[in-house]
């Protein structure tokens, strides 16, 4: 065999042992030829779907996947609103309805006194007469012990006696509601069904049994008396029992005695204050909605208060006697049976003075005259 062959154009130009390390590639004529050389555009290189950013592998994927969770959540959920919409107006079952607070029923019973009424100064009189051993204004309406019931916790019947006992107050031993006509204290405890009631019943007053203004308030002409000593003696008791599953019932019997003189300008005679005396029995019923709301309604009250007249009229303000003053002869007002239209109770009772008494006193004896309503 012959050695390796020269190139046709001669030796290499580094000589042997050079530091061109392709010399051993040679590249013949016809294969220079056969190259051919292009340069592509930058369109061409670019190709028709080439992106100056690449995306990431698999982001496009999970982008769409939460796109379309998103979406049947929303659906979902518009879902379950347009059913809930749709079971409210379809609902069978009737809505049920709230108890609603009865009228408040009140028999107010004038006391008559068999001589002319006591006088003398106020502090002696509330400090030694039937009066002394009671306590002074709110401190005289003491909460019983309180336990719960089978429906009501302690803490919602200590609400409702507080309730009640605010009512007391704001009705018995408010100056302002006493003698200056103020209502607002007593009707912002009201339930809102007896609101109506007891608007018409101090606008317009009516010896109706529903629309007296002392069955809801001890109330007095402040043309006529003044409170003598703003000490109002306070004796009583409260209780609580259960009127049903979602009713309490609070029941308060108190006497309130009051120093009073008559309403003259100039100075006032020291010893020209008399005594008048208050007892209220109050029916109240309160709901879950009134003992949350702090409300309550007033079912029935029963007033005796003197001294007064059989014929004084009640129904608007109490019409006290004073130091000296005697009773009219004149009984209560006469029922006709064959009238027509609300019937009127005419009630009246003597007044009896008792010693003082550390306990709760003794109701007077009442003398009734005929009735027509139970």
């Amino acid at each position: 065999m012959t050695g390796r062959g020269e190139p046709p154009e001669g030796p290499p130009e580094n000589p042997s042992g050079g530091e061109d390390e392709y010399r051993s590639l040679v590249f013949d004529e016809s294969f220079v030829r056969a190259a051919r050389l292009q340069e592509f555009s930058a369109q061409e290189r670019m190709g028709d779907h080439a992106r100056a950013v690449r995306s990431l592998p698999g982001r496009p994927t999970a982008r769409r996947r939460r796109s379309r969770t998103g979406i049947a959540l929303v659906l979902l959920i518009v879902l379950a609103f347009a059913t809930a919409v749709y079971v409210g107006f379809r609902n069978p079952y009737p809505t049920p309805v709230g108890r609603r607070a009865e009228p408040l029923q009140s028999t107010v019973i004038p006391l008559a006194p068999q001589g002319p009424v006591p006088g003398g100064a106020a502090e002696s009189l509330l400090a030694d007469g039937p009066a002394a051993g009671h306590r002074t204004g709110a401190s005289g309406i003491n909460l019983p012990p309180v336990r719960r019931t089978k429906n009501f916790s302690d803490s919602q019947v200590t609400m409702a006696l507080t309730t009640v006992k605010d009512y007391l107050v704001g009705s018995s031993l408010d100056p302002d509601v006493l003698t200056a006509g103020v209502v607002r204290p007593v009707g912002r405890l009201l339930d809102p069904d007896q609101t109506a009631q007891f608007d018409r019943s101090m606008d317009a007053p009516a010896d109706d049994g529903e629309h007296s203004a002392t069955g809801w308030l001890v109330r007095f002409d402040p043309a006529e008396v003044e409170l003598a000593d703003t000490d109002v003696r306070v004796n009583g008791t409260l209780s609580y029992t259960e009127a049903g599953a979602d009713t309490l019932e609070v029941v308060s019997d108190h006497t309130f005695t009051y120093a009073l003189r008559p309403a003259v300008s100039g100075p006032h005679r020291a010893d020209g204050a008399s005594l008048f005396t208050v007892r209220r029995v109050l029916h109240f019923l309160l709901d879950r909605e009134d003992i949350r709301l702090h409300r309550l309604e007033v079912r029935s009250a029963y007033v005796q208060a003197g001294p007064q007249s059989c014929s004084a009229d009640t129904t608007g303000a109490l019409r006290p006697l004073l130091a000296g003053e005697r009773a009219d002869t004149r009984g209560p007002a006469g029922t006709d049976p064959y009238a027509t239209g609300v019937p009127a109770a005419t009630l009246c009772g003597t007044l009896g003075v008792s010693a003082p008494a550390q306990g709760p006193p003794r109701g007077p004896d009442v003398a009734r005259s005929p009735r027509s309503r139970p």
